[in-house]
């Protein structure tokens, strides 16, 4: 019974965590393929929101043939 009042709310608070945690979209496998940091396809580090760059690469799964806009 005491084991159960530590067990039980452990197991909760467990898969409450589980539940609410955000998954990640960017993968580092796609840095190192393309030899590129996070930002180049990411508005910022740690954002799942894409730029352009970002978005033609979910689209076509490569960076060939993107022409790069230069930052104003």
């Amino acid at each position: 019974m005491r084991m159960l009042k530590l067990v039980l709310p452990a197991a909760v608070l467990a898969a409450g965590f589980l539940a609410l945690t955000a998954t990640s979209y960017a993968k580092p496998e796609y840095t190192k393929k393309e030899n590129k940091p996070c930002t180049f396809c990411h508005v910022k580090a740690g954002s799942h929101d894409l730029n352009d760059s970002g978005k033609y690469y979910k689209e076509k799964k490569t960076l060939k043939g993107l022409k790069v806009q230069p930052k104003k």
